[in-house]
């Protein structure tokens, strides 16, 4: 099974410390500080907007030392869908894992969608007569690109990431030394009145709404455990990537939110009418250093956009391939192309649920979609992790944990507590969006598919369980690291 330690032949374990936090990092800072910092202050109020940031990077230790736990228990190719697996096998067979695979066939191309969202804002900001028409169509060209070009097979991915990484390096540090170039206190930290009461009703549902875009800011901290198999020394090296890249990018954000706000007016960042409520980094550049360098940064983040989306489409799209050819999801996923060989139905699929998606984030907004994305996440994924811990130190008291999580249960209840406010507020935060009720029938439709996949496999609840303890069973294969 993909989840299973690999057996000689199959992963090597490559990846060291400095990669696997790259890793991360890459992945967690794509098109969203770009797009989200005008929606953090539209959520707050004011310049108090970097309690966002702060606060989502709270929840992402929380919820990563979750995943450091589990990753380094369970060092195979899946992440969550191994974890789940493992966890809940004993009472509902393979629902969990099912459902998982279910979810992450709508969240991971509603998140690739946000980022065709961004790039049509900053190309509205080199075009600025572009229409809404021609901006649905120029979207839905790069997801048909981006579709066409993975159809065709991908040699040298390194060389395509490194490329992403680079090219988004050099756009947030841009943005970073033009803003510190003409940086005003006076913008950045004058708040307005009551804007800390924290008895107020409007401080704690900004918070909400704040804590939902830092979480999906910082979404990409758990790459490296979906990549366990590849990892060298798992026990030591995956919870400090988690650990290690969550700080460096809350420091990266922190500098780029305080040096954008003391650069444009933060009453900019709310007008719709104004570009920087769109296309803010460009703003930044325009005030600093001119229009011309405006333009050339913008270019950079369009590259990141698309870079972001390819890759994520990529990776994505290899979910429902590995479930299905592991038994866990409906058999024709498991289906690669005959020349190619790649995961047809699941890129086909995956990339219908982004067009789809952009075009929800256009014609609504973009923290609506947001706010859809991640309440269909934290039921199966967030939620059901954090009982997984629990469930497996009773279940499997014997699995050999490299790492255990500081302070047990402490962060498992900080991670609690924070996802179920961002669940809680997402209808308060949508008014007329109605995310809880999406999330819950998308749940619900997935139970209805788990059970027509059971009665074809007969399985349980149509067939015995399987249960398998296979790491559990399986011999050291790294030392043991406190």
């Amino acid at each position: 099974m993909s989840g299973s330690p690999p057996p000689e032949g199959g992963f090597v374990r490559r990846v060291g410390l400095f990669q696997a936090t790259a890793i991360n990092m890459s992945q967690m800072c794509g098109i969203g500080p770009f797009v989200t910092i005008p929606l953090m202050v539209a959520a707050f109020g004011g310049p108090q907007a970097v309690v966002g940031f702060v606060a989502g990077a709270l929840l992402a230790l929380a919820d990563g030392l979750v995943w450091a736990e589990l990753g380094a228990a369970m060092p195979g190719s899946g992440g969550s869908y191994v974890y789940l697996r493992q966890a809940f096998q004993y009472r509902t067979g393979k629902l969990m894992p099912f459902l998982f695979v279910w979810t992450a066939m709508l969240f991971i191309p509603l998140i690739m969608s946000t980022g065709v969202v961004g790039f049509v804002q900053y190309l509205g900001y080199l075009t600025p007569h572009l229409s809404r028409t021609a901006g649905d169509l120029t979207g839905l060209g790069i997801i048909a690109l981006v579709v066409l070009l993975l159809w065709r097979g991908i040699e040298n991915i390194a060389r395509i990431t490194a490329v992403m990484w680079a090219v988004m390096i050099t756009s947030v540090l841009l943005v970073i030394i033009a803003a510190a170039s003409e940086f005003s206190p006076h913008l950045a930290f004058t708040y307005p009145a009551h804007a800390f009461e924290l008895t107020s009703g409007h401080f704690w549902l900004g918070f909400a709404g704040g804590l939902t875009i830092g979480i999906y800011d910082y979404l990409g901290y758990n790459t490296t455990a979906y990549m366990g198999a590849e990892i060298k020394d798992p026990g030591r090296t995956l919870p400090r990537s988690i650990i290690f890249s969550i700080l460096g990018i809350m420091a990266i954000y922190l500098l780029l939110q305080i040096g954008t706000l003391g650069v444009v007016d933060w009453h900019r960042m709310t007008d719709p009418n104004d570009i920087a409520s769109t296309s803010v980094a460009s703003a930044v550049l325009e005030k600093t250093w001119g229009k011309g360098a405006a333009d050339t940064v913008t270019v950079l983040i369009l590259i990141t956009a698309f870079a972001s989306v390819f890759t994520g489409l990529l990776g994505g799209s290899r979910v429902p391939y590995d479930a299905a050819r592991d038994r866990v999801f409906f058999r024709p996923y498991g289906t690669l192309h005959p020349r190619h060989r790649f995961p047809m139905l699941g890129l086909a699929t995956m990339g219908v649920v982004t067009a789809i998606g952009f075009l929800i984030g256009r014609h609504t907004d973009l923290a609506t979609l947001i706010q859809l994305l991640t309440t269909v996440m934290v039921l199966v994924q967030a939620l059901a992790q954090i009982a997984a811990v629990t469930v497996l130190r009773g279940r499997q008291p014997g699995l050999r944990r490299p790492y255990r999580m500081w302070l047990y249960p402490v962060p498992s209840l900080v991670a609690l507590v924070g996802w179920l406010v961002i669940y809680g507020y997402a209808d308060k935060n949508s008014p007329g969006r109605h995310p809880i009720e999406w999330s819950l029938g998308w749940l619900a439709l997935g139970c209805v598919a788990f059970l027509v996949w059971a009665r074809l496999e007969k399985v349980w609840p149509f067939g015995p369980k399987e249960i398998v303890e296979e790491y559990l069973a399986a011999p050291e294969a790294e030392p043991a690291s406190a």
